[in-house]
């Protein structure tokens, strides 16, 4: 009786050490262990990538009016406020003026921004001609300067500083896209593929021998397909970029076209184009997407927002999706998402879990 006491004690035991081992081997998928404890394997990477789903984020440009007027941080709050959520990602756009108001990369309104959401900084090289280009009139500074280094101290170098502070006091990465839809600006004569290629790799060269090492590089193209292989020549190339980001709206009669582009037309050719054209190895970003609305079919708007968490999931490498909220020159060209049946899609796909990662940090 004892000594089958014994044995039955002993298999009891291998059985719960078996159980133990099994379930932590069942864990993996959602745990793992680091030397100081547990970590969630949805947590982001250091290229700052959701493994689980995606970032939700938007452009909101700065109040334009009452007492909250110049204020990014309280049309953020509003937006917000308005959509039921917390955004993850706030995108927003600097020249190369080296003024306080556009020119300079983490102002404050960013940096408080900054302390519970992830921050994308598109830096143009340009001169804007207006506040916060509000008229979209620029001067060019020329990528072959920028490639030779003519721009280093007095614009690159300040900047570039004060993101690694940034980084050293706060401890946080951000997203920064140079020269956002760079297909375009070859017209408007910033130069050519090339010196566009080498402005690109100069400037990260430059961050990293200057220590910043808290940016994550995205490359952001319109993704029109006509300029396919303008978009190819323009690639730095994956050891210089961390993320592909793309623009592509349903614009419908704002561009005078009468083809309405649901969430899944308008995002997908250009999405598998870049995989297989490209880079098949970068996680993608929706660095702007929306629609306009049909005037006379108001739930086609509020449709093609809800319609995103079922699409999205069938484009596995977009893990970030930026709306932008501003309406574009043109008659029926309003791409906000301010009220309306716009405004209840747009909450909708919010509130999808897919959307609902951790944050970083």
């Amino acid at each position: 009786m004892a000594a089958g006491t014994g044995r039955d004690e002993k298999w009891a035991f291998t059985a719960v050490v078996l159980i133990a081992v099994g379930l932590l081997v069942a864990g993996v998928g959602v745990w793992a262990t680091q030397r100081d404890g547990p970590v969630d394997t949805c947590a982001a990477t250091e290229r700052l990538e959701p493994p689980c789903g995606a970032w939700w984020g938007a452009y909101v440009p700065y109040a334009e009016e009452g007492p909250a007027e110049g204020s990014l941080t309280r049309a953020v709050y509003a937006f917000e406020e308005r959509i039921g959520r917390r955004l993850d990602l706030v995108y927003n756009y600097h020249d190369m003026s080296n003024t306080e108001l556009d020119g300079q990369l983490l102002t404050p309104d960013e940096r408080e921004l900054g302390e519970d959401r992830m921050l994308m900084l598109a830096w143009e090289s340009t001169v804007w001609r207006e506040p916060h280009h509000a008229n979209w009139t620029e001067d060019q500074l020329g990528w072959a300067n920028i490639a030779a280094g003519k721009h280093d101290e007095e614009i690159i170098d300040p900047q570039a500083l004060r993101i690694k502070e940034y980084g050293e006091e706060r401890g946080k990465r951000i997203f920064l896209s140079f020269d956002q839809e760079v297909d375009a600006r070859i017209k408007e004569g910033a130069g050519t593929p090339a010196e566009y290629v080498a402005a690109y790799r100069h400037l990260r060269d430059r961050f990293e021998e200057l220590g910043v090492d808290n940016v994550v590089w995205v490359w952001t193209v319109s993704g029109y397909l006509g300029s396919a292989a303008e978009m190819k020549a323009l690639y730095p190339g994956d050891d210089y970029v961390d993320w592909i980001g793309m623009d592509q709206y349903n614009y419908y009669l704002c561009h005078d076209t009468t083809d309405w582009k649901d969430f899944e037309r308008s995002q997908r050719p250009t999405y598998d184009w870049l995989r297989a054209n490209v880079s098949a190895e970068k996680p993608l970003m929706l660095a702007e997407f929306g629609t306009v609305p049909d005037p006379s079919d108001a739930a086609r708007q509020r449709d093609w927002y809800a319609d995103i968490p079922g699409s999205v999931r069938t484009m596995p490498e977009v893990r970030a999706l930026v709306q932008w909220n501003r309406p574009v020159p043109g008659e029926n060209c309003d791409l906000t998402v301010n009220e309306g049946p716009g405004l209840d899609g747009y909450r909708e796909a919010g509130r999808d879990g897919y959307f609902r990662q951790p944050l970083p940090g």
